[in-house]
């Protein structure tokens, strides 16, 4: 088993144990489940903003390295529970940003001088 398929069955059970299960999900509750997670997502994204000193009128503040590290997982722990609502697995999340690592590139090697969404269709 390699890592990022090791780390989504380690989310499944984390989210099994505490009474989350996110197969067969309804559309309505995938929107529901979805909302969650993005809403957790954006809390753990401000708690790693107050991780950085951000506040350029205040000399007190400290970049906290090891909370920021933290944060990051928090928010990866999340978002793989959001791929998981519309039954991602890691092979597919995998796959998904092969491709779309190549339309990134695509667009770089192209200038990226004009908004085309559907050059991201195929994944």
């Amino acid at each position: 088993m390699d890592k990022l398929e090791e780390i989504f069955q380690l989310q499944k059970k984390l989210n099994e144990r505490i009474g989350v299960d996110l197969t067969d999900l309804t559309e309505e509750q995938q929107t529901e489940w979805l909302l969650k997670y993005v809403r957790a997502m954006q809390q753990e994204l401000a708690e790693l903003v107050d991780s950085v000193p951000w506040k350029w009128w205040a000399k007190y503040q400290e970049f906290d390295e090891q909370n920021a590290k933290v944060e990051i997982i928090d928010m990866f722990h999340f978002l793989i529970s959001a791929a998981q609502v519309f039954g991602l697995s890691a092979d597919d999340v995998y796959q998904s940003y092969l491709k779309k690592n190549q339309v990134n590139m695509e667009r770089q090697d192209s200038g990226y001088t004009k908004k085309d969404e559907g050059d991201s269709k195929h994944i």
